[in-house]
C-alpha cells in the first residue's frame, strides 16, 4: 500500500478540484510520486466517490488495473521531472477555453513568472491517453510547472501535492482573467525586462 499521507493527500485534491468546478464527473486526475512509482486516482472516479482505498499504485513503466487513462503522462513527467512530486490534470473550464483556441497563457500579469518562465505553453494537440500525449506534455512543461494541451485542458505540477494543488488554481484563475481582458478589448503584454524582475522577485517571495 502507497503512504497513508500521499493517498489521503491526492484523495483530498481529488474532491478539492471537484468542489472548486476544476473536474467535472471523471474529467480529470490527480498523482503523487512514492518510493517506487506512484499513487494516482482511477479511471472513471468522480470527486464525490474518490476514497484512499480507490486510489492505484503502479510504477512508471506500464500501465496498471484501474489506472487513469492519463497514467502515461503522469509517469512520462515524473521520469523527465525527478523534482516533481505531484501532478494534476484537469479540464478546468478557463483553461480549456483558452487550449481550444490553440494558444498558451502569454505574459499579461506577473504572476505567469510563477509558473517558471515568461508564458505558460500550450502543446500540440494529441489524442488523449496516449503515449504520443505524453511526450507532447513533457515538452510543453519543460522549464514550467504548468502548461495547457491544445484542444483538451491543462496540467500542473509541484514538489507535493499542495503545491501542484496550488498550481493548478493558480493557473485556472489567470487564464479566466485573461479571457475576461481580450473580450474587453486589447491585453497589455509585460516587456521581456518586467517579466525578469518579476522572476527575480519570486526568488525570494514567500
Amino acid at each position: 500500500m502507497p503512504p497513508m499521507d500521499a493517498r489521503a493527500a491526492v484523495a483530498g485534491a481529488y474532491r478539492a478540484l471537484g468542489a472548486a468546478g476544476m473536474i467535472v464527473g471523471s474529467s480529470g486526475n490527480v498523482s503523487a510520486r512514492i518510493e517506487g512509482g506512484m499513487v494516482i486516482s482511477p479511471t472513471g472516479t468522480s470527486p464525490e466517490g474518490v476514497t484512499e482505498a480507490g486510489l492505484v499504485r503502479m510504477g512508471l513503466q506500464a500501465p496498471a488495473p484501474r489506472a487513469s487513462s492519463e497514467w502515461a503522462l503522469h509517469a512520462a513527467l515524473y521520469a523527465a521531472r525527478p523534482e516533481l512530486g505531484a501532478i494534476i490534470h484537469t479540464h478546468s473550464d478557463a483553461c480549456t477555453a483558452l487550449a481550444c483556441l490553440g494558444e498558451g497563457l502569454p505574459p499579461f500579469h506577473y504572476q505567469v513568472a510563477g509558473f517558471g518562465g515568461d508564458d505558460v505553453r500550450c502543446g500540440a494537440y494529441v489524442t488523449f491517453g496516449t503515449p504520443e500525449l505524453a511526450r507532447a506534455a513533457v515538452q510543453a512543461m519543460a522549464g514550467r510547472t504548468a502548461c495547457l494541451l491544445s484542444n483538451h485542458g491543462m496540467i500542473a505540477a509541484g514538489p507535493d501535492v499542495g503545491a501542484a494543488l496550488a498550481v493548478a488554481r493558480t493557473l485556472e484563475a489567470l487564464a479566466r482573467q485573461y479571457l475576461m481582458a481580450r473580450a474587453a478589448g486589447t491585453v497589455r503584454l509585460l516587456t521581456a525586462a518586467e517579466m525578469a524582475a518579476a522572476r527575480e522577485r519570486y526568488r525570494t517571495y514567500g
